[in-house]
């Protein structure tokens, strides 16, 4: 969820050059609110966007390049490991990350569940999915294409095959991704708040507001993923808090209690952050980035990523049992313990070489943990 604040008065396409006779793209950026690269003056807002035609660009051959070839699946999900591909829209539907939307639909889930107004009809269904897509497809993907076009320098040493610095897909093909799925997802957010009668398009200013802050995130100047704490609480908020506040907004009412509840709950969406900057200490440190496992070590960052996980649960569960909820508490506290199970099986061993198993293991807990805080809110 991600977006633009300014009224754009003129935009200018201009070209960019190889120099230097090196293979890394070299682009002028500058303080903006619209992706990609862009650049203010008084008057002006300027993209500046590559002229490379998808018939010029020709492929690094990576140095990192996935071992025996890599995977059709996991280049359709758009995780490491991935196969070389040529197809544009697999390599379209890669940058958008698919395996990351399921927390985003989740996110809804719980927010619907919240609301205790949720009914199994058509249209109530028929609008949950709608919202779906428009936080997981459509807005997630916004973020994840708009990140790896700022991360290409980053990926050029962390993982040289991927689609940007591979050269895969050329710029302007990805900036018009960039740019359908930004509006596609703010018309349905619209489209949304008047099939639910808001007097106030609520859901529509938080799809603007969680676009913004996922532009903030990956672009200069802020480009908060600099900071490895601020970066991966606004990571974990955009997982947690705005798909569940959509939900609930789009069935009930949010109030403020549910927001400060759920922004709590983000500091364990910033412990699974965490779990992915493991694999990027080496560019991070090149490019100055301090993100947790650079500013602390990866030995610390490591007990500061499972630390915020489990003790935000733990904090969760204390708060249903204050509310008067003991089942609610004990169900979470249930579920809390095979992830500490697997912490200590897969992560604290190895969180490189251990991180996608170790996600694929102890995340279905977490999320059904927040699914148990929904329904006991919601009563």
């Amino acid at each position: 969820m991600s977006s633009v604040l300014n009224t754009v008065s003129s935009l200018r396409l201009s070209r960019v050059y190889n120099s230097n006779n090196n293979n890394h793209l070299r682009l002028p950026i500058h303080s903006v609110l619209t992706p990609p690269s862009v650049s203010f003056t008084r008057r002006r807002l300027t993209i500046r966007a590559a002229d490379t035609d998808t018939n010029e660009v020709k492929s690094k051959a990576p140095d990192k390049a996935p071992a025996g070839g890599g995977s059709s699946f996991n280049q359709l999900l758009g995780i490491k490991g991935a196969a070389q591909e040529t197809d544009k829209w697999k390599i379209r539907l890669q940058l958008t990350k698919p395996v990351t939307w399921p927390p985003l639909v989740w996110g809804v889930v719980c927010g619907a569940a919240a609301s205790g107004n949720f009914h199994w009809n058509l249209e109530d269904v028929a609008k949950s999915i709608l919202c779906m897509i428009m936080s997981g497809p459509c807005l997630t993907g916004y973020t994840q294409t708009l990140n790896d076009w700022y991360d290409r320098e980053i990926d050029a040493i962390n993982e040289p095959y991927r689609p940007i610095p591979s050269g895969a897909i050329s710029e302007n093909e990805v900036i018009s991704q960039i740019w359908l799925l930004l509006l596609g997802g703010l018309g349905i957010a619209g489209l949304l708040d008047v099939w639910a009668g808001h007097d106030f398009p609520i859901v529509f200013y938080l799809a603007l507001g969680g676009s913004l802050l996922s532009y903030i995130y990956s672009a200069p100047p802020l480009k908060l993923k600099q900071n490895g704490w601020i970066g991966n609480f606004a990571l974990g908020a955009s997982y947690i808090s705005l798909p569940w506040w959509a939900g609930q907004a789009l069935f009930g009412t949010l109030t403020p209690d549910i927001v400060v509840l759920t922004l709590l709950y983000s500091i364990a969406g910033l412990g699974i952050a965490i779990v992915n900057d493991f694999k990027s200490i080496e560019g991070d440190k090149a490019l100055g980035l301090q993100s947790l496992p650079v500013a602390f070590g990866a030995e610390t960052a490591k007990w500061i990523c499972v630390g915020a996980i489990d003790i935000t649960q733990l904090s969760i569960a204390g708060y249903l049992l204050g509310a008067g909820k003991p089942y609610y508490a004990l169900a979470l506290v249930a579920l809390i313990f095979p992830q500490v199970v697997f912490q200590f099986q897969y992560f604290l061993k190895d969180p490189v070489k251990y991180d996608v198993k170790y996600q694929a293991s102890a995340q279905p807990f977490l999320v059904l943990g927040l699914l148990v805080t929904a329904l006991a809110t919601s009563h």
